[in-house]
């Protein structure tokens, strides 16, 4: 504990619908440790932006914490009042989104934005926009002094993106989590974005937790992985254990589905077959065991606890410590 910048422990989190008490997460334990890179996969509905939601302590109102502890440098978050909370988020946490576009102001020149986010530092105005624009250069946007002027709309996808991470990394945060931002970006841009985004940490010395679906961004920028499925961390470790030593059924099913694996053409990309559980009337036993190839009877009565299978390497599998099936 005493490495991670970032420990949650048994975090549970419970939403209230007209259906009943919908369960999105359940006894989470995830480590960011100081100076590294943690990748979070999984399905959508995994629980992926709820985790964050309740990390940045703004779940919507009718989610409730209702259990678990959040310890951010040796503090528990959830202990924190509003005003001790709203001085971590952009200054110590930040934040890049999914969508850049909707991330950014689209009636405000991006130089009024990124001068007003850096109203917790002193100095002048002027001092401030020659800040935003040496942080322009830094993720490779030309004439920043001049570009500060310009409105959202004006930049490219990629370019909106860099500007994001600029204004996160603005405040020199401890931790950066990264929200599905080479989501909506092509293939050139998304290995340009995964340089950059290992070139920034290495400056700042920040940690990160990067949250993905995309397999190969992941194995290409991540130091260690947490997989999620259904509310529930599934299997831990790093990136050599999940990809080439995952063990849990549910990982290696995500990684038969990566398209960089299909190594001859095909007009089917596989799937997992069936559907996520319901979370408000949970299956006993594992959740994952009605999609799962490799269940048995224990499965269906019995939730797996996590099975260590080395040092960093951990699954929530009956089945875990068996050899791999080929």
């Amino acid at each position: 504990m005493s490495q991670a910048l970032l420990a949650i422990d048994g975090l549970s989190v419970d939403f209230r619908t007209a259906a009943g008490r919908l369960h999105a997460l359940r006894d989470v334990a995830l480590e960011v440790p100081r100076g590294k890179i943690v990748g979070l996969v999984g399905e959508s509905g995994c629980g992926k932006s709820t985790l964050v939601a309740a990390l940045l302590r703004l779940l919507a109102a009718n989610g409730e914490v209702t259990a678990g502890r959040i310890d951010f440098d040796g503090r528990d978050l959830l202990q924190l009042g509003p005003a001790a909370m709203q001085a971590l988020r952009g200054d110590r946490i930040s934040v890049v989104f999914q969508d850049p576009m909707t991330a950014l102001n689209p009636v405000l020149p991006i130089g009024t934005q990124m001068v007003n986010i850096q109203y917790r530092a002193g100095g002048s105005r002027a001092a401030k926009r020659r800040r935003a624009a040496e942080m322009l250069a830094k993720v490779g946007i030309a004439d920043g002094e001049r570009r500060l002027d310009q409105f959202a709309h004006e930049f490219s996808g990629g370019m909106r993106q860099r500007i994001c991470i600029a204004m996160a990394l603005m405040a020199e945060p401890d931790l950066l989590i990264a929200d599905e931002p080479t989501t909506a970006l092509d293939a050139t841009l998304e290995v340009q974005m995964i340089g950059l985004i290992r070139d920034l940490q290495r400056d700042v010395g920040c940690s990160i937790l990067f949250i993905s679906h995309h397999l190969g961004v992941i194995a290409e920028l991540c130091d260690e992985v947490t997989v999620m499925y259904a509310g529930e961390v599934v299997e831990h470790g790093s990136v050599r254990d999940i990809f080439h030593r995952a063990r849990h059924p549910y990982t290696r099913k995500l990684l038969e589905c990566d398209p960089a694996r299909i190594r001859q053409a095909t007009r089917q990309l596989p799937v997992i077959p069936g559907e996520l559980p319901d979370l408000v009337d949970l299956p006993a036993g594992c959740v994952f065991r009605e999609r799962c190839p490799l269940a048995i009877p224990l499965c269906a009565t019995q939730h797996p606890k996590h099975e260590r299978l080395a040092a960093q390497h951990l699954a929530a599998c009956h089945r875990a410590t068996e050899a791999v099936p080929a």
